[in-house]
């Protein structure tokens, strides 16, 4: 049975959160492709499903605009951004139904009571490239020894720590050093001020202008340093629990299961037609992602060559990317260790949607399935 139609209102006392959020929203304008017919839902529910960092917006615009979650009879509304603060406060009300994120601080939050879960994920690796200057002598992770490196944001941040560390270069012991752009409270994920208010410079600019030795760079960012001349290096993927997560509170779960089902199955006919709609997700892509300039032809299809290759079909995390995000919980907020981190994933949703033979009929004309 369906829940009832939700609106985009909510309680008046967080008047103030949403008047923010919406003038942050960009709409991606024009449909450019419907890939899928309707189902028979008179009434779409209005869906809320901010994003924590806009570089899950490629992913995001495709799915969006190949129909899937109006197939289900979802309005989603994905193209805003919400604070690590906010998406605590929201959430357990059920302003907010779902978040594309917030990987690191549940874990100590969960310990002081909080409702928050993890109903999925879209990708378990980072997809990073170390980037230095072009007469650099580093060739890899382990010439970083007594070098700088540029960071930007706290869960990136993090990510960079793990991937030394585990790496043999360790900043507490002064093996490197690193320089974040941004500034944090101590235990929060949000900067210290709003980043509009400080110039979003990419990190390689601070390799280029000799700043720092080397960042470690998603794309399009690595293509626009590569093309400026600096020297760019394949490295191993982190396996970990980043960009689009499904993410709710238990509250809302118990109460609209029959929302979460759609929801997921919406996200995953569109991981779906990403992966077998390749030139019309690129276009989409190329069109619709202008956060890190206008893409060129060959950079939106690297850019959607490195998502579609970690995509995964079913949404199911790694045990390998909880581990190590968990160990990023207890260095950010000593209280992650009171929890076990399985606590906060509830993936009974997923397997019935699985069990049900969902996804293999999706993939069924394929030579191969994941």
């Amino acid at each position: 049975m369906r829940s009832s139609p939700r609106g985009w209102s909510r309680k008046s006392s967080r008047k103030r959160r949403r008047k923010r959020r919406r003038s942050n929203r960009r709409r991606p304008g024009r449909r450019i492709r419907a890939a899928v017919n309707r189902e028979d839902f008179t009434v779409a529910d209005h869906i809320h499903f901010p994003y924590r960092s806009s570089s899950h917006l490629p992913f995001l615009h495709v799915v969006s605009e190949s129909g899937s979650w109006e197939k289900y009879g979802l309005e989603v509304d994905y193209n805003y951004k919400i604070s690590s603060k906010d998406a605590h406060l929201d959430v357990p009300t059920e302003e907010v139904e779902f978040v594309g994120g917030n990987h690191v601080s549940t874990y100590a939050q969960r310990a002081h009571g909080d409702t928050w879960v993890y109903l999925g994920q879209t990708l378990n690796y980072t997809n990073c490239r170390l980037v230095v200057p072009a007469d650099s002598e580093v060739a890899g992770v382990p010439d970083l020894l007594g070098r700088k490196i540029a960071t930007r944001g706290m869960h990136p941040g993090l990510n960079d720590w793990l991937y030394c560390k585990q790496r043999g270069l360790d900043v507490d012991r002064g093996d490197i050093e690193f320089v974040s752009q941004v500034t944090h409270a101590m235990g929060s994920m949000d900067p210290n001020f709003k980043e509009s208010d400080v110039n979003n410079q990419p990190l390689w600019h601070w390799v280029r202008d000799g700043k720092v030795d080397a960042a470690f760079v998603t794309a399009p960012g690595c293509l626009h340093a590569q093309k400026a001349g600096l020297k760019v290096i394949d490295i191993d993927p982190l396996p970990m629990i980043w960009f689009t997560t499904i993410s709710s509170s238990s509250t809302f779960i118990a109460k609209h299961p029959d929302i979460v089902e759609r929801f997921l199955k919406g996200l995953m006919e569109g991981v779906h037609y990403f992966k077998t709609h390749p030139a019309e997700s690129t276009k989409i892509i190329q069109q619709l992602y202008t956060d890190e300039g206008k893409l060129t032809d060959d950079e939106a299809s690297f850019l959607y060559r490195d998502i579609n290759r970690l995509l995964e079909p079913k949404l199911y995390p790694s045990m390998q990317a909880i581990s190590n995000v968990y160990q990023e919980s207890i260095r950010q907020n000593k209280d992650a260790r009171k929890v076990n981190p399985m606590e906060l994933w509830d993936m009974h949703h997923l397997r019935q949607i699985d069990d049900s033979g969902f996804v293999r009929d999706l993939y069924k004309n394929l030579p191969t399935t994941k």
